[in-house]
């Protein structure tokens, strides 16, 4: 009698989706868990030894069915910014050049191409292409799991190495060519806004009592596997191209702290964070981190959480969008450090 008790409520639980298995993570009456996280430690390194995704594994199927449920009014929001060769860009990466390969003029004019050539091209069309030369860190982006090393060896995540996986044309492990499509619920946690400011100041510090302030005036909520965005103001003052670079360089430098990462990730399972600024994290560190950049190094080594900069969260803010789906591809560029010059979008 008391087994078919048993079996008759775990029924009962089946039937009414109590228990329901997706993309990789299950509700069980209100608490949540996911694969591959563990609340108060996060993800890591368990996704296999060969692993170059990190915690967008834990991704999948009823992901995207929920944050396509999001999209109630069909409007779109377009994250990306412009780049050109005046844009403003962290100290580290080189510039970019945008270089007219072939124009109508040279193409005509120089006849060395068989398809402007005879009869068959009476109508005179030629064509532009360009060549570009520029860094795999410019623009919105979202940074490769090798992106960021440490330690005397140069490891990034999953614990491979430089003189194992360095290559001469690129990384040859966790390259940006190996992140998957993200589709994803989108949180907003607009910072700025809440302090009531247009932009955060230089090097403002943002921690884990300023997030969860902004998060409860909002009325909002972080789950495991939703992509965290924060914004400072920053981009506000990016104009067309980016050009006014004192201007954004004195906002660039606010952002979060390695507590504030650690909050979003072993707290609250975020499985991407990303902000409208050039590098995330606050900037100098804090006194006493061994790291100019701990926050990188905490998310893309230690986690495996990829990093997603100058995203453009000035109309969401505006339109008080907290909760919107997030969706961005990446370039498949074999070796290249981070997917550079996106465009992502948030819809709702």
């Amino acid at each position: 009698m008391k087994q078919g008790i048993k079996r008759g409520n775990l029924l009962l639980a089946l039937s009414m989706g109590v228990l329901l298995f997706g993309s990789g993570y299950l509700y069980a009456g209100k608490s949540q868990a996911r694969r591959g996280w563990k609340p108060g430690e996060g993800y890591g390194w368990v996704w296999g030894k060969n692993d170059e995704v990190g915690a967008l594994n834990t991704l999948g199927p009823e992901d995207v069915r929920d944050a396509m449920s999001l999209v109630k009014q069909g409007k779109v929001y377009d994250l990306g910014i412009t780049y050109d060769r005046t844009s403003y860009k962290w100290p580290g990466h080189s510039p970019g050049e945008i270089i007219t390969f072939r124009g109508p003029e040279g193409v005509k004019r120089q006849g060395d191409n068989e398809f402007t050539k005879g009869p068959g091209n009476s109508s005179g069309t030629a064509w532009h292409s360009c060549a570009l030369f520029i860094n795999d860190n410019v623009a919105t982006q979202i940074d490769g799991l090798g992106h960021a090393t440490e330690g005397k060896d140069n490891h990034w995540y999953n614990g491979f190495k430089e003189k194992d996986w360095g290559g001469n044309w690129g990384i040859r492990k966790c390259g940006a060519e190996t992140i998957p499509p993200i589709v994803a619920r989108g949180v907003l946690l607009d910072v700025a806004g809440y302090q009531k400011v247009d932009a955060l100041p230089a090097h403002f510090r943002i921690t884990p009592r300023v997030l969860q302030e902004t998060l409860a005036a909002q009325g909002g909520e972080i789950r495991p596997g939703d992509a965290v965005f924060i914004r400072t103001g920053t981009l506000r003052y990016w104009g067309e191209t980016g050009d006014k670079h004192d201007l954004i360089r004195e906002h660039d430098s606010a952002g979060i702290d390695v507590d504030a990462a650690k909050w979003l990730v072993a707290e609250k399972g975020a499985v991407l964070v990303g902000s409208d600024t050039s590098g995330l994290e606050v900037g100098p560190v804090p006194e006493g981190i061994k790291s100019f950049m701990p926050v990188h190094n905490y998310l893309l080594i230690q986690q495996g959480v990829h990093v997603a900069e100058f995203h453009n969260l000035e109309d969401l803010a505006k339109d008080r969008a907290y909760e919107f789906a997030y969706v961005c591809t990446t370039n498949r560029i074999k070796g290249t450090a981070a997917g550079f010059a996106l465009r992502p979008i948030a819809m709702r």
